[in-house]
């Protein structure tokens, strides 16, 4: 259980150090969406037959990081459309 936090935290850092820009977005949002970017990716790679969803592998990895990127995106847009509406 602990490995799967620290994993879900290093794939949400990752993910916030590729996507450029500045996001709004405190450690426990990183966490969380590490952490279901990290279950998308396991899934996607264990839908591929490149291993189980708990296992580490290149390629669930990197579709966790995918994953993860595209949850920042989504969260940041939600986010920004809350704080525009109350302006």
């Amino acid at each position: 259980m602990i490995g799967f936090i620290v994993a879900g935290l290093i794939i949400g850092a990752l993910a916030r150090l590729i996507k450029p820009g500045k996001q709004q977005l405190g450690i426990l949002a990183t966490l969380l969406l590490g952490l279901v970017g990290s279950v998308i990716g396991g899934t996607l790679a264990n839908l591929l037959g490149t291993g189980d969803i708990f296992e580490l592998n290149v390629l669930g990895f990197i579709f966790a990081v995918i994953a993860a990127l595209l949850l920042i995106g989504v969260a940041e847009g939600i986010t920004q459309k809350r704080h525009k509406s109350v302006r």
